[in-house]
């Protein structure tokens, strides 16, 4: 039952996206509440979902909160990002946040589709039977939740700000934005393309990372996959003024940008503390050591330092605008290979959070 709840919510956060999207280019009143109410739709059913696939754990007899592999963080995540985005948006009463922050929402579902990820309710491993789970768990996902639409207000604070196509952070956005179009597109081809020619719930993502494009045994093919990512990425810059030329025309201010990335981000940094807290705390129960410098330990010390370095930028330097945007679109850079590269590329004492 669980899944058809969420199955509901990904096909709304997915087309909410799109109707963001559209409010942006038609600037009708209309299509931004109609884009607000599917969210909306969306996050009661994805909530109904988390509530019904706890209830199936304990039905199976496993009793569990769904938070403990890669599949059900991911769906709280999303879960948590649009409860934070419905926030902001309800307090400032503007919908235009909609088109940067549901594509997170969008895409990371999507993800859990081209990933091939199991979605199983399976007991827990020992390292996870620990009464620290859900504070450690919730607690991280909620700052990380609210690093995402940092990153969304960030990115649009940049955007507003470029003035011409040679300055540092118009090249650094449309490249930023390029290489995420790149890589997303890299995964669904990989998808498409191992899916086609085997069976089973392999690990597709994992297994056979960009074999498909840029490690193709094929030079022909490898060659255009750079090719076509190098047009990609000339063509955002090219014509990226005209995305700042459409924020322009709903009156965004860039001061509440900035006031919008810095409260989410004091608010996501003491979250993310003492998820990194409970973590080590749970080491111990776990692994008998606080800190063993696991990847994704490392890794959570790396994105830490980098929001510490925005709140000491902004409270002690007095920095404002660029370049805490510019911190904040790195930060959120970090919370994703946090969250998901380690888990892609390295390996370690989080084993249970692989996409197996």
């Amino acid at each position: 039952m669980s899944s058809t709840f969420f199955g509901i919510s990904t096909l709304s956060y997915i087309a909410a996206m799109a109707i963001y999207i559209s409010y942006l280019a038609f600037k009708k009143k209309g299509i931004g509440i109609f884009a607000t109410s599917v969210t909306v739709f969306g996050f009661i059913n994805q909530t109904i979902a988390l509530l019904l696939r706890w209830s199936e754990s304990y039905r199976l007899g496993i009793g569990r909160a769904p938070l403990t592999n890669l599949y059900e963080s991911l769906i709280f995540f999303v879960w948590t990002l649009i409860l934070i985005y419905l926030i902001i948006e309800f307090k400032y009463k503007t919908h235009v946040f909609g088109a940067f922050v549901t594509p997170i929402a969008g895409l990371a579902l999507a993800f859990i589709e081209l990933s091939g990820m199991s979605k199983n309710i399976e007991p827990l491993v020992p390292a996870l039977q620990s009464n620290w789970l859900i504070a450690h768990v919730m607690i991280s996902f909620l700052g990380y939740a609210a690093f995402g639409v940092s990153f969304a207000t960030g990115l649009m604070y940049l955007i507003l700000r470029s003035d011409n196509r040679r300055q540092g952070i118009y090249i650094f956005w449309t490249i930023c934005v390029s290489i995420f179009i790149i890589i997303l597109a890299a995964f669904g081809i990989d998808y498409i393309h191992y899916k086609a020619v085997s069976s089973g719930q392999e690990m597709i993502i994992k297994e056979h990372l960009f074999e498909s494009t840029f490690k193709n045994p094929s030079l022909a093919i490898d060659t255009v996959s750079w090719l076509v990512s190098a047009g990609l990425i000339f063509i955002l810059w090219r014509y990226g003024l005209a995305l700042k030329r459409l924020l322009h025309s709903f009156s965004l201010s860039v001061e509440i940008l900035d006031e919008i990335t810095y409260k989410t981000i004091a608010i996501g940094f003491p979250l993310l503390t003492l998820g990194v807290i409970t973590g080590a705390v749970w080491a111990n129960t776990a692994w008998g050591v606080y800190w063993s410098w696991d990847p994704k330990e490392t890794w959570s010390l790396i994105t830490w330092f980098i929001y510490a370095v925005y709140l000491h930028g902004r409270f002690v330097r007095g920095w404002r605008g660029k370049k805490v945007a510019v911190l904040s679109v790195l930060g959120f850079v970090a919370v994703i290979f946090t969250y998901l590269g380690v888990n892609l590329l390295l390996s370690g004492l989080h084993s249970y959070g692989s996409m197996k």
